[in-house]
């Protein structure tokens, strides 16, 4: 057996007990919830475990939470008989706040105090339930003892930064956590939790659709009455002790959806995913038939921190007739809708389940299939009917969301979802449906530009036919955009062009054949001007050609419809992936002073060196518009210099 062993905290753990004791919650009561919502967490995993471990047996005593007190002592206890911890785990799991979190965490806390804003959230981002206990107690002891072992931990702490870890004792398995309560303060919201119907009136109503009972033990002290029910004058009063299941323990996504309230509901929803806010929405799906099952979705109202983490767990909650058989099931979600909660519950799944039975079940497939197309359905709903607020969800979400236009059995029912920037509104994102909606009399294609920003996009010089003719380009500015545009290759039968890749063929027939026409004379008139700067560019560029796209600035790169775009490949170089090596196209502004300029030297000695400083002029500036690194910066700062003295 090992003795006593005292720790400290890890990183930044003592300020995150300060924060939470003194300024996180203003709803005290709330940790109550996180101790029975862990407790049946743990009830959960030894039910789970025990379906592969015959030596766990569940039959011996039933599943249960209960829930104690001692007005004297002034103590409050939460016990379970679930999966218990061994002492490594309790040193790892309770020594650790948020885990890796734990930086972040007091960082958001301290930004939201300042702008005084609600800290209550973040106890759903970043998982800090069971030190809220802190919050009412001043000592937090834990006695644990994992199913199947039968040697106890002892885990105890006063909240100052250190914690002790010893030998426990304790009868059977499971966890019992003993919080020594402060005093009752009522004028700041803390209020008495020895008393009874306080216990009660809080169990009720966070935990009432907890699936095993939470027990209270409850204390009568009567007078004995005769035969008529009046109290015996002399008699001593008796005193009995006894326990009382407080909660209803109704499988919520089991009832009709018409007898649940929003705020069961809600409650629900904090339970399984540890949040403070109710959701943004809530979706029930039942499907019966050859293949039954229900399903009881939520859409968060705000992100976790860890939502892009690479090791970010997601999944639904799967129930073999009510029974967990996995926490997080993500063979029931796709991907780009990791941010969803919930749980599905069916009677045909096999409760001896693994892996990779889950993964080769054809029903499995069928209800991510079905789960999905309901949450894109419910999602649409919002965009028609409620446009702000689905505005709000996507200035969350959107980035996860557009994931889903790479995934080909989705593509077609996320893009309709799709929300980005444009040169029509300064301020607003908009929907492909609303551009198309807008298009005017020649348009044939959604045109769009990628880059890493609104205020540089705006600036480039790909935009100046787009915008002289007054045609509406989407901005597509977050670093996922540059994926995903290669999957955006149409929407309501309307192609999806980059301004920067390609010809630009612009305004109705006549006036695309006039252009055209104009610029291939410009063309021919500069060919050998334009096949001179090709070969001194040659090692970077594959043609140089007059522009139909530039009507202000002189130059700009633009590549061919299936190139890479150049914020892609530095994507791609900067994720250690090696971006293939493409040469792009050089275009010149054929009414611009500085063509003529150049062709008046050209014509003058061809051989002018002056053409080669040009040249590689010219391509930088192309690269510094947009936003490309130059091949050789030193030798571009000469020749500018250069240039300024002959100037």
């Amino acid at each position: 057996m090992a003795g006593t062993e005292t720790f400290t905290f890890k990183s930044e753990a003592q300020q995150l007990l300060d924060l939470m004791i003194h300024s996180l919650y203003s709803h005290k009561e709330i940790f109550l919830r996180e101790l029975i919502s862990n407790a049946s967490d743990a009830l959960d995993k030894l039910r789970f475990e025990a379906l592969t471990e015959p030596s766990l047996r569940l039959d011996e005593q039933p599943l249960q939470i209960r829930v104690s007190t001692d007005a004297v002592a002034r103590t409050l206890t939460v016990e379970d008989n679930g999966v218990g911890m061994t002492r490594e785990e309790a040193i790892q799991n309770l020594g650790t706040i948020a885990h890796s979190g734990t930086r972040e965490f007091a960082k958001r806390v301290a930004e939201a105090q300042k702008a005084e804003g609600d800290t209550e959230r973040l106890i759903g981002q970043f998982g800090v339930g069971f030190y809220s206990s802190f919050i009412a107690a001043n000592e937090v002891t834990v006695v644990t003892r994992k199913a199947g072992t039968d040697e106890a931990t002892r885990w105890h702490s006063a909240g100052d930064g250190h914690f002790d870890v010893g030998d426990g004792e304790r009868d059977g398995q499971g966890t019992t956590v003993t919080l020594h309560l402060r005093d009752a303060d009522p004028d700041n919201g803390l209020a008495d939790f020895t008393a009874e119907w306080t216990l009660r009136e809080v169990i009720k109503r966070y935990s009432d659709f907890v699936q095993y009972p939470v027990e209270l033990r409850v204390t009568r002290t009567e007078a004995p009455r005769d035969e008529e029910g009046e109290p015996i004058e002399g008699a001593e009063p008796t005193t009995t002790v006894e326990w009382k299941t407080v909660n209803s323990m109704k499988a919520i996504w089991a009832r009709d959806p018409a007898s649940v309230t929003a705020e069961e509901y809600a409650e629900f929803y904090k339970h399984i995913s540890h949040d403070w806010e109710a959701p943004f929405e809530t979706i029930s799906l039942k499907a019966e038939g050859t293949f039954e099952y229900r399903s009881l979705l939520f859409v968060p109202s705000r992100a976790p921190f860890d939502l892009f983490y690479r090791d970010y767990k997601f999944g639904l909650q799967l129930y073999v007739n009510r029974v967990l058989i996995k926490d997080r099931a993500d063979e029931l979600l796709p991907e780009w809708l990791r941010f969803v909660k919930g749980v599905v519950d069916s009677p045909d799944l096999s409760l001896n389940v693994s892996r990779e039975m889950l993964q080769q079940d054809r029903r499995v497939g069928k209800i991510k299939k079905k789960v999905a197309k309901k949450i894109v359905d419910t999602l649409a709903k919002v965009q028609r009917e409620d446009r702000d607020r689905y505005a709000d969800f996507w200035g969350k979400f959107g980035r996860v969301l557009k994931e889903g236009v790479t995934d080909f059995e989705y593509a077609d029912d996320v893009k309709p979802l799709l929300m980005f920037l444009s040169s029509a509104d300064a301020e607003k994102s908009t929907s492909l449906a609303e551009y198309v909606d807008r298009m005017g009399e020649g348009q044939e294609a959604i045109y769009f530009i990628t880059g890493e920003s609104r205020a540089a996009v705006e600036k480039s010089p790909h935009l100046e036919a787009f915008r002289a003719k007054g045609y509406e380009v989407l901005y597509l500015v977050d670093p996922i955009d540059e994926i995903i545009a290669g999957h955006l290759t149409t929407f309501a039968e309307k192609p999806l062009k980059s301004v920067g890749k390609g010809e630009v063929e612009l305004g109705t027939e006549d006036e695309r054949k006039k252009a055209e026409e104009a610029r291939k004379a410009a063309q021919e008139a500069h060919a050998s001007l334009l096949e001179r700067l090709q070969g001194t560019l040659d090692e970077h560029i594959k043609a140089v050609r007059l522009s139909s796209r530039l009507t202000e600035s002189a130059v700009c790169l633009v590549g061919d419809e299936a190139d890479l775009s150049p914020g892609l490949e530095r994507l791609l170089e900067a994720s250690g992936q090696a971006a293939p090596k493409q040469k792009r196209i050089l275009e010149l502004n054929p009414a611009h002073p500085l063509l003529a300029k150049m062709q008046g030297i050209y014509d003058a000695d061809r051989e002018d060196a002056r053409l080669v400083d040009f040249a590689h002029l010219l391509y930088g500036q192309a690269l510094l518009v947009e936003g490309s690194p130059l091949p050789d910066p030193v030798a571009f700062g000469r020749r500018v210099a250069d240039l300024m003295i002959k100037a």
